[in-house]
Order: C-alpha cells, then sequence, then structure tokens
C-alpha cells in the first residue's frame, strides 16, 4: 500500500466493488422492489401510491431502451459510486473543519485526511447492505447521495458561518430532490435544521437565499402534493399506516438492532464510538449536530420498527456516519490498535463474498432451511413470459396474483399484460390496471414461495379455477421454486373494501 495514495486506494476500491457489483446486476433478475419501481418507469406520474416519483423517472430513459436488468442497474451503481466518493470528500472537510477549530495534540495525533476519507470508504464497502442498494434500485439508493450532499452544505455553513445565494439553491434543490426520492427526507431535512440551529448567531433565518432555497424545495416537491391531492392524499395516508405498523414489541427492537448490526457491520459502529472517544473535543456541539444526520433518522426507525420495518431504511444515515467512523477508524489505526481493525475488515468482507456466492448459487433449499430468500430472484422471467402466452392462448383478460409482491414481477416480465392483485388491500396496480371486471376469466400464478389457497368458493371469487401447466425453476441442480398456472372463470366481484 506503500506505492499508493490512500487517494488512489479508496478509488481502486471503490472500482473493484463496482466491477463485483456489475457483474451480479447481469445474472439475477429483479427484485420484487426493482420490478416495482421500473414500472414506475413504464408508467410516467407525477406521483405513486406507495413512493415520490424520482426512483421512477430516474430510470425512464434506460427502461424506454431496454429491459436488460444488468444495463437498467447502472443507475444505483452510478448513486452508489456517487456516495462513496460523497462520503470521502465530506471525510476531508470534517477533518479539515476539527484541524481548523483545534490546535494541539488533538490536531497532531489525527491523521492525514485522505488516510481518514480511504478508513471512510473502506467502512462502506466492508458493510452488506449497502451492496444491495447498489445493485438494485431503492428510493434510499437515492437518498443516501442526497443525505450526503445535504451533509457536505452544512459543513459548508459550519466552514464559513454564512451561504452566498448559490449556495443556498443548491440545499434547496437537495432538499427538493431528497423529496422527490422518499418521505423519510423529512428527517434529513430536521438533521441540517439542527446544524444551523446549533450556530450561536441565527443570520440565516432572515436571509433572502434562506427563503430562495425553502421555494425552490416545494416547487420540486408541487408533483408529489398535486397528485396526492387529485388522488385523496393515499400516499401519505398509506405512509402513515405503513410506518406505525403493527402491535409494538420489545423482540422486534431488538432483531431490528441485531440486524442493523449484520447488516452495516461493527466497524461503522466501533469507527464512530472512537471517534465520540477522541476526536470530539472544542468542536463539540458542531459535530454532534452534524452526527444528527445519522442519529435523528435511525432513533426514528429504532423507535419504529418495535411495530415493523425493513433494515434498508437506515441506509442514508449509515453512510453519513461513515466519516465519522473513518476518521475513529484511521486514529486508532496510526496508533498501532490494527489487529481488531484488520479482523472485522475481513470477517465483514467476508460475509460481503459469502452473501454473494449465496446469490449466484441460488441459497440453500433443504428441509433445515425453511425458506430460501434467494429463490426469489429467479424465475420470474420465463414464468412471465409463459404467463403472458398462457394468456393469449385461453383468451384470459390478464393475469391475477394474491399478492402485491407477486405482481410486480408479474407485470414487469410479462408486459403489457394487466396484472390484477386479487387483496382487499388498495395499492398502485388498482391506479395502473384497475379492478378486475365482473365475470371475467383470468390467469391465475401461484408460486410456492408464497403459496395461497385458490380464490373459489366465495362470494368475491373465481366460480372455479383449473390448472393448465407447472414450472420447475432450477438452479445448478437444486430446485429452488415452483409456479402453478390455473385458469380460473367468472370473477364474482372485488372485495367490498375496494
Amino acid at each position: 500500500m506503500r506505492h499508493q495514495s490512500p487517494t488512489s486506494w479508496a478509488a481502486i476500491c471503490i472500482c473493484l466493488a463496482a466491477i463485483v457489483h456489475f457483474g451480479l446486476g447481469f445474472s439475477i433478475e429483479f427484485s420484487v422492489d426493482e420490478a416495482h419501481y421500473a414500472l414506475y418507469a413504464e408508467h410516467l406520474a407525477w406521483s405513486y401510491f406507495d413512493h415520490p416519483p424520482l426512483v421512477g423517472w430516474i430510470q425512464w430513459p434506460l427502461v424506454a431502451l431496454t429491459s436488460t436488468e444488468g444495463l437498467i442497474r447502472i443507475i444505483p451503481e452510478l448513486l452508489w459510486i456517487i456516495s462513496c466518493l460523497l462520503v470521502y470528500q465530506v471525510t476531508l472537510e470534517i477533518h479539515h473543519f476539527i484541524q481548523g477549530r483545534n490546535s494541539g495534540y488533538l490536531t497532531s495525533a489525527l491523521p492525514s485526511a485522505n488516510t481518514c476519507g480511504l478508513m471512510a470508504v473502506l467502512a462502506i464497502i466492508a458493510a452488506p447492505m449497502p451492496h444491495v442498494l447498489a445493485i438494485g434500485l431503492l428510493p434510499d439508493t437515492l437518498l443516501a447521495p442526497l443525505s450526503l450532499g445535504l451533509m457536505y452544505m452544512a459543513l459548508r455553513w459550519l466552514i464559513q458561518d454564512h451561504f452566498t445565494i448559490a449556495d443556498w439553491l443548491l440545499t434547496g434543490a437537495l432538499l427538493g430532490l431528497a423529496g422527490l426520492s422518499k418521505y423519510t427526507a423529512i428527517f434529513t431535512a430536521f438533521a441540517l435544521l439542527l446544524v444551523f440551529i446549533s450556530a450561536r448567531r441565527k443570520p440565516w433565518i432572515g436571509r433572502l437565499g434562506l427563503w430562495l432555497a425553502i421555494l425552490l424545495a416545494l416547487s420540486f416537491i408541487t408533483p408529489v402534493l398535486y397528485w396526492n391531492w387529485v388522488n385523496d392524499w393515499i400516499s401519505f395516508k398509506y405512509q402513515i399506516a405503513h410506518g406505525s405498523g403493527g402491535t409494538w414489541l420489545w423482540r422486534r427492537l431488538a432483531a431490528f438492532l441485531g440486524i442493523q448490526i449484520i447488516a452495516f457491520g461493527p466497524l461503522l459502529i466501533v469507527g464512530s464510538y472512537l471517534f465520540l472517544k477522541d476526536c470530539m473535543h472544542a468542536t463539540k456541539l458542531s459535530l454532534l449536530s452534524l452526527l444528527g444526520f445519522f442519529f435523528i433518522p435511525f432513533v426514528v426507525f429504532a423507535s419504529l420498527s418495535g411495530g415493523g420495518g425493513l433494515p434498508h431504511w437506515t441506509t442514508p444515515a449509515w453512510f453519513c456516519l461513515a466519516p465519522f467512523a473513518g476518521i475513529g477508524l484511521a486514529k486508532a489505526w496510526s496508533v498501532q490498535h490494527r489487529k481488531i481493525i484488520r479482523a472485522l475488515f475481513i470477517f465483514q468482507i467476508a460475509l460481503c463474498l459469502i452473501g454473494f456466492g449465496f446469490v449466484l448459487s441460488g441459497g440453500i433449499s433443504s428441509t433445515v432451511v425453511k425458506a430460501n430468500p434467494i429463490a426469489d430472484l429467479y424465475g420470474w422471467k420465463i414464468a412471465g413470459k409463459k404467463a403472458a402466452n398462457l394468456v393469449e392462448a385461453n383468451k384470459a383478460e390478464g393475469i391475477a396474483v394474491q399478492n402485491w409482491t407477486l405482481g410486480s414481477r408479474a407485470a414487469w416480465y410479462a408486459k403489457p399484460t394487466p396484472v390484477f392483485v386479487l387483496d382487499e388491500r388498495k395499492d398502485q396496480f388498482d391506479l395502473w390496471f384497475g379492478e378486475l371486471p365482473k365475470g371475467a376469466n383470468i390467469l391465475l400464478i401461484n408460486w410456492s414461495g408464497m403459496a395461497f389457497p385458490p380464490p373459489v368458493g366465495n362470494q368475491s371469487a373465481f366460480e372455479r379455477c383449473e390448472p393448465l401447466e407447472a414450472l420447475e425453476i432450477e438452479r445448478f441442480g437444486q430446485v429452488l421454486s415452483k409456479f402453478d398456472f390455473s385458469l380460473c372463470s367468472n370473477w364474482q366481484g372485488p372485495p367490498a373494501s375496494k
């Protein structure tokens, strides 16, 4: 490593990880969320039922040109690379900020800024969860670089103690884009506000630039507000219900915290602890306010996790924590505490490689492991094509599934065949394809990974369902899953709540 600078090594490591992502992106089919957001690009709108529109808008040019998963996945890969570069740059800025506000032993004891930046990038590369978002585009993939961009602007404010009009406008644009990415961007906005409030003087309150930034941010999210107003605010109602989850349980909180440690790795936690322990000092209030970019969203999601939640929701927050962890790790490395850091890094990289191997192999299917989540990434392409052919051959009015997570892949791989979700929950498929007409004949797809009994025998079901064909999905000699196709006749009508 002596023959390359820390900056060069950071670039090399980012490129190596990107090559792995690129190879995986061409090797597996779309996940449920990827297919859902790719359908956003197929059905452009001002906004959507479950998320703001940017995750669909940004894919539209590529989706209009190709349906190849690997090519469409270039977008999340580029966003991941931008996020890593921003982690490096923000680390440098925090390092310079500490040096500018401190003197004496602390400043001389800090490693070089470039070494800290390298450590921050390595901590992200060694974290398993960011690799998932680097391959598959989710709203959080978008929110990560935008949150880091806002954190960088907050640092500029702390260093300069003022903003130019251009700074204000850039901040407003970043806030607006974050709002178009995911509703939880509001937590990032609160973190930015905390930095402004932490300043001793408040010259920003009466500045024209502040109000221009607010107006610009609001103008960016106008399409979301207009679409929700036209659609009875269904997206906000859904997000409030989705965020609150079910009955709050302590074991869910414990599971959430445990999964967070596995998904993002102990390096980020250890490095952040070392930063808080050794690197705060005279800049404590300002640095604590910057840490709000991690703690505000993380604490909110942790408090909600007792009712349910997903581990990737915190990804932008962990990206914002990485610069602090990088400085802490670099300082520990410089004073010869290298064995534990090296061991943690090797452990996390090994965990990532094992994960990549499971994905490529198709996972484990056995009596010991009852559920194989990797099976969800294989078979939908061929099943979608077969379903489209069966719809045409049997003159059916479309495809039916019994859960929306099955509908996304069916709609993507069997497009333009309409897909109807047979449940009582109103969702995006109702907006795209409408309700299944009474008396309709439909092709029903039943997947072994989420099997349902045939929807017959009551007033809100079909008169009968007759099996047509079955399709087994194999990979490297093991059966991953099975698709059953049935022709269901005479739909009796949607549930009363729809």
